[in-house]
């Protein structure tokens, strides 16, 4: 099993798992993210998210790592995907406060679906939704309503 402190591999999709052409590219929300190379119609499946399939205990010993990035995507209330390990690069797509795609998880998997047209250069956005109650983590989408943190309010 890999160790969720490795270096990640080098951002790339994995074309499997991606219903659209996308790219990586340096983003202005964080580091890099994913972009659109062809416009995409409003509510289609646009990638999965994947990675290592690991149980609460993992999660939490891995969570607690002093990784520089951690890629963990809660599925259920026992598993959770480890991005950097097996990801489709859906990982490295970026929070923010109005996104452009939804998460909809159905029978294990996590798909990201387009919650508008999505046109060709655009950033794929998505709300984390992290937790009120966990520590705050500041936000940089630059939304019009962005509501100053990735957690809920």
């Amino acid at each position: 099993m890999a160790a969720a402190t490795e270096p990640l591999k080098k951002p790339r999709i994995d074309p499997r798992y991606a219903a659209f052409r996308l790219t990586v590219r340096k983003s202005k929300i964080h580091r890099v993210g994913i972009f659109a190379l062809e416009d995409i119609p409003a509510n289609r499946k646009v990638i999965e998210y994947t990675g290592e399939r690991i149980n609460r205990k993992e999660t939490l010993r891995r969570s607690n790592e002093q990784a520089s990035m951690i890629y963990l995507f809660t599925l259920d209330n026992y598993w959770t995907l480890d991005g950097t390990v097996g990801g489709s690069g859906a990982e490295f797509i970026n929070h923010c406060c109005e996104p452009n795609i939804r998460t909809w998880i159905t029978k294990g998997h996590i798909l990201y679906m387009s919650n508008r047209a999505i046109r060709k250069g655009e950033e794929l956005t998505v709300d984390y939704h992290f937790s009120k109650t966990i520590e705050k983590v500041p936000c940089a989408c630059g939304s019009r309503n962005c509501r100053g943190t990735i957690n809920v309010k």
